[in-house]
């Protein structure tokens, strides 16, 4: 199968993979003892679960979005080379 016909190209694919690696980071970030109906655990109010794993998850999240929406850059050649046929072809 030709390289051109794939959507994702090495590195969307590394992308990805780092920003599921930062996902899965602020979720082991957010992750730790909660409280029962005796004992009550101040540290799930803790600045490290509340604000910086959310942040840590967000990040990771729209890195995803943009390794998804990212285009290879050859495919961004191709494009353009069409366009020079298409204009060479109409007498442009």
């Amino acid at each position: 199968m030709d390289r051109r016909n794939f959507a994702f190209d090495h590195v969307n694919f590394l992308l990805l993979a780092v920003c599921m690696a930062i996902v899965v980071i602020g979720f082991l970030l957010m992750a730790g003892p909660g409280s029962t109906e005796t004992v009550y655990n101040p540290d799930i109010f803790s600045a490290r679960r509340i604000k910086v794993a959310p942040v840590v998850c967000l990040v990771g999240f729209v890195g995803m979005v943009y390794a998804v929406l990212r285009k290879p850059k050859d495919a961004v050649s191709d494009e353009i080379a069409e366009v020079k046929v298409k204009k060479e072809a109409a007498g442009e």
